[in-house]
């Protein structure tokens, strides 16, 4: 398949998706169980970057697309460790002799792929490199369908993928989170930033919202604090789940961009 170039077009592609992606509510349990068990890990996922110079969260979140999160299968494509690879790409890795350690494994498909410290690892470069990495087959024959590869799981997807390879459907559903969906859980949790996406002061902010222990039960309240994180998201660097909630991640953004918590946040005081 021909590569497509990370263009000007698809880099603002990209960051326009991200910066829109709503996590599906009633998948919102599922992405947090999933993000909860890649920091656990972080440490592996960590130790494998400064092996590679990938950042943790990429090997992270291909770690998940391609083995479900198990460390006894190789990153190039879930097979399992024991043996070489099998699936495309097959013979992996070619040194060495099996059973394979995953941090070696993991080194042999990061830099089979040319990925390294040398990579750009701007939140639109990431992306691509997590597509490439899937490859362009949804963006090259089927453009109508966003990739579930990155976005399952999110507004931007509903239906369409291949069910094998070079079969496709247009009614099938992905049933695995997208590596894109899981890096805007992590950037909303604070876990992970992006070097390239820095937050902007402003003060036109909308109508604002008293910091809350706990989710309010008013709807109006509820209804302003969306609106609040509707502007927030509106801010390179800014990712807040859009929940209704003025809580402490909320607030935190707020600061991030006018430079003051919420009012009630017992932070300003601090």
């Amino acid at each position: 398949m021909a590569t497509i170039a990370l263009t000007d077009a698809l880099r603002q592609d990209y960051a326009s998706l991200f910066n829109s992606c709503v996590i599906n509510a009633a998948r919102a349990a599922e992405v947090d169980g999933l993000v909860r068990s890649l920091e656990r890990n972080q440490p592996r996922y960590e130790a494998a970057g400064n092996l590679s110079g990938a950042p943790w969260h990429f090997i992270a979140v291909i770690h998940n697309m391609e083995c479900g999160q198990r460390f006894d299968c190789h990153l190039h494509n879930g097979d399992p460790l024991g043996s070489r690879t099998t699936h495309v790409p097959a013979g992996r890795p070619r040194t060495s002799a099996p059973p394979f350690s995953w941090e070696d494994s993991a080194a042999d498909a990061l830099a089979l792929k040319g990925l390294g410290a040398a990579t750009d690892w701007s939140l639109p470069g990431m992306l691509y490199q997590v597509e490439r990495y899937n490859g362009f087959g949804y963006r090259s024959y089927h453009p109508h369908v966003p990739t579930p590869y990155l976005w399952s799981f999110s507004n931007h997807y509903v239906r369409g993928k291949y069910v094998a390879d070079g079969t496709w459907s247009d009614t099938a559903v992905s049933r695995q989170c997208g590596a894109a969906v899981l890096l805007r859980r992590l950037a909303e949790t604070g876990l992970i930033r992006f070097a390239d996406q820095p937050a902007q002061a402003s003060p036109d902010a909308p109508l604002v919202v008293r910091y809350a222990a706990r989710k309010p039960g008013d709807p109006t309240i509820i209804a302003r604090a969306d609106a609040l994180q509707r502007w927030l998201n509106t801010y390179p660097g800014v990712f807040v789940r859009l929940d209704g909630y003025p809580g402490k991640r909320t607030s935190a953004a707020y600061r991030a961009v006018t430079g003051h918590f919420l009012p009630g946040d017992p932070r300003s005081a601090a």
